[in-house]
């Protein structure tokens, strides 16, 4: 038994647990970012985000108040992780893990020294990096040069592999499931809370029977109706759904840090005519943006021809924003992988391996007919010659009028 308080651990406690992906694809990501640091010159890279982590070692940290890091050599890859996990992160790492203790302060920088010594450039990210957290990094390697790995990273991650691609669309499947049963949640007086907890547990427990090692974490639902649809990230509330209402279904299953989504305009028992007309015009854009997804469309040109449609429907000016993004490592609290995003401004040419949603949106405010908010989303995995569309569940009001 320990008799003193350590700085650092080696909490190895049991065996690595099933992975996510096999040793092959780990091993290509983590050399993919061995070549990075060669083209940069570095020594070593030492990656914070959750993203970053998840991605390079398939261990998705919790936070809560601690520093966490993976450090990567052109021979070692560690997770460094608080004491507070004990063996969790070690069992999940590919790769070597060393726990820090809360024993005295500074034991993070003091494990990154540990692993660290003797370079001279390392590659942080400075899209996550705080900064207190790029000044006390700087403290513990006075003489290192920091240098920005944060977008490297990002395109490394734009490109899927096939392992990914099939985790991708197994989420894809989970959140048709997770919109079935938001569907059949719906009826008068039914709080949103209700039916989202419906969803969510729908999809929990599919992913808990198809990926029996996985770690189940952070999948939920959105569940919108009347004014509380006019955001796409608003959250659930104690509103009770009403006949005639418009609703938003937006399921988010998580599987091993990757985020998929399924968003749907619904309606409950009828539509007004001015709300029929809103919905038509967003599913005509929703359908054109679908055949514009393929290798070699440009993110800005695909947003462009898509503002036409609302702009000759008198519509733009309620657009929400951009018609789509990148889907991999990613939720609502990390991963943004930023230059796969379909606005006007983005230049980036969509190429096979990526994966990219389909999601317009308008925003009538309250008084004026058809107001409230209308979203369709889908998700595209772009291949040699064309698009792939792996979400299944029907949109628009033939489909989406939910009788009392």
């Amino acid at each position: 038994m320990p008799n003193q308080l350590l700085r650092l651990q080696k909490m190895h406690n049991g065996q690595k647990v099933e992975p996510t992906f096999s040793s092959r694809e780990m091993s290509r990501r983590q050399n993919a970012m061995r070549r990075i640091l060669e083209e940069l010159k570095l020594d070593a890279a030492v990656l914070t985000s959750y993203h970053n982590v998840c991605y390079f070692s398939d261990f998705m940290y919790c936070y809560f108040g601690r520093k966490y890091a993976f450090v990567i050599t052109d021979q070692n890859a560690t997770t460094v992780s608080a004491g507070i996990d004990a063996g969790q992160p070690y069992r999940r790492t590919f790769g070597d893990n060393l726990t820090y203790t809360d024993w005295q302060r500074d034991n993070y920088y003091h494990a990154l020294q540990q692993l660290l010594p003797g370079v001279r450039r390392i590659g942080i990210e400075f899209d996550h990096v705080t900064i207190d957290l790029r000044v006390q990094l700087q403290a513990a390697f006075p003489n290192v040069e920091l240098v920005d790995v944060g977008a490297p990273t990002m395109w490394l991650r734009t490109i899927k592999s096939e392992e990914e691609i099939a985790l991708i669309k197994a989420g894809a499947a989970t959140a048709d499931i997770g919109g079935a049963a938001v569907v059949a949640a719906v009826r008068e007086g039914v709080p949103e809370y209700e039916v989202a907890l419906e969803g969510t547990q729908a999809m929990v427990r599919h992913i808990a029977k198809t990926f029996t090692h996985a770690e189940l974490m952070d999948t939920w639902v959105w569940f919108q109706s009347g004014i509380n649809t006019d955001g796409a990230h608003n959250p659930v509330t104690s509103r009770k759904v009403e006949k005639g209402d418009i609703l938003s279904l937006n399921c988010f299953p998580m599987i091993a840090g990757y985020y998929t989504a399924l968003e749907r305009t619904l309606f409950f028992d009828h539509a007004s005519d001015a709300h029929l007309r809103i919905w038509e015009v967003n599913c005509r854009v929703h359908r054109r943006g679908l055949e514009l997804l393929k290798p070699g469309a440009r993110c800005g040109d695909v947003a462009t021809e898509l503002n036409e449609i609302y702009k000759e429907e008198g519509l733009l000016g309620y657009r929400s924003f951009g018609y789509g993004h990148s889907f991999g490592v990613l939720s609502h609290y990390y991963g943004r992988e930023a230059g796969v995003e379909l606005r006007e401004d983005i230049n980036t040419v969509l190429q096979p391996g990526m994966v990219v949603s389909m999601e317009p949106m308008l925003t009538l405010p309250e008084g004026l007919p058809g107001a409230g908010g209308y979203r369709e989303h889908d998700i595209l995995v772009i291949g040699e010659t064309g698009a792939e569309n792996i979400t299944g569940f029907p949109f628009g009001p033939e489909h989406n009028i939910i009788k009392a």
